[in-house]
């Protein structure tokens, strides 16, 4: 019935939420590295990462139950 499918999207908002933070993870770790080699500037990739990171959290929110919050 519905709550099942309120139950499933829930559970994949919750892993790409998830994802999310794994890809914030990645970003930062791009971004130490950029700052340990001496480049003031982010990289192509962070700026990539961190743009995957919004749109899965974009993603997380539009299935996430409506009113509840998701971080």
């Amino acid at each position: 019935g519905a709550r099942n499918m309120s139950d499933q999207y829930q559970e994949i908002s919750n892993r790409l939420m998830a994802i999310s933070e794994e890809i914030a993870d990645l970003a930062l770790a791009d971004l130490r590295d950029s700052l340990e080699e001496g480049r003031q500037k982010t990289t192509p990739l962070e700026k990539r990462l961190t743009r995957a990171r919004r749109a899965v959290e974009k993603a997380a929110i539009l299935l996430a139950p409506s009113g509840q919050d998701v971080f």
